[in-house]
C-alpha cells in the first residue's frame, strides 16, 4: 500500500476565516487554529477549507472499507475493466503474494482477452490506484475512526498521511499522537 500527498491548499484562507470570528490579527490564528482543531465540528469547521489531494494504491479489500467515507471528498480510480487486460499481471500487482497457479490462470485469460473472467476471479488483494481530493475535516474523521482498526492497511494509510501532510497536529491530538507512534512501532513487525 502506498499513499502520496500530491498537494494541499487552503490553510491561509482558513486562518482568515477564523480571524473573522475573533476579530483579531491573522498572526494569532496559528495558535487559535491548533486550539480549535479538536474541539468538535462547530469549532473546527475551518478544517473543511484545507484541501488535500492523495494518490493511493491499495488493495480492493481496503477500498471496500474506505468507500464508507463519501462526505467531503471526490475519488477517481483506474478502471480495472479497461486496464487489467493490457498486460500480464505480476506479484507486484497484489498486496500479498499470489499462488503462481492462480496468477498463471489470470494471465492466460488476459492473453485470451477474457476481461470479464479476469474481473470475476480477481483476488481482493489486487492493488487499485485512486486519486482523492478531500479536506482536513474528512481526514480527521477517518483517522479518529480507524486509528485503532485491526486491518494493518488502515495503520499504514494513517501513518503515511501523517508523515506527509503539512499540519498533522490538526488530524491527531498530541496525546493521541504519542499512542499512535508507539503503536506504529508494533505495526512495523506485522506489515507483510
Amino acid at each position: 500500500m502506498k499513499v502520496t500527498v500530491m498537494e494541499e491548499h487552503g490553510y491561509e484562507s482558513a486562518k482568515i476565516g477564523i480571524s473573522l470570528s475573533y476579530n483579531t490579527d491573522i498572526k494569532e490564528m496559528d495558535r487559535v487554529a491548533k486550539a480549535l482543531a479538536h474541539k468538535g465540528s462547530g469549532h473546527s469547521k475551518f478544517l473543511e477549507s484545507i484541501a488535500v489531494w492523495l494518490d493511493v494504491d491499495a488493495p480492493r479489500y481496503w477500498w471496500q472499507q474506505f468507500d464508507t467515507y463519501r462526505t467531503g471528498m471526490t475519488k477517481q480510480s483506474e478502471s480495472t475493466m479497461h486496464t487489467m487486460t493490457e498486460r500480464n499481471l505480476t506479484q507486484d500487482d497484489f498486496s500479498h503474494r499470489m499462488p503462481i497457479a492462480h496468477l498463471d490462470l489470470l494471465n492466460l485469460w488476459i492473453d485470451q482477452g477474457k476481461w470479464d473472467t479476469v474481473k470475476w476471479n480477481l483476488p481482493e488483494s489486487f492493488l487499485q490506484r485512486r486519486i482523492m481530493c478531500l479536506n482536513y475535516k474528512s481526514l480527521q474523521h477517518i483517522i479518529e475512526q480507524r486509528i485503532s482498526h485491526r486491518l494493518v492497511e488502515w495503520q499504514l494509510f494513517i501513518k503515511q498521511v501523517l508523515e506527509q501532510v503539512d499540519y498533522p497536529y490538526f488530524l491527531v491530538e498530541e496525546q493521541d499522537d504519542a499512542l499512535f507512534v508507539a503503536s506504529l512501532e508494533d505495526i512495523q513487525h506485522v506489515v507483510p
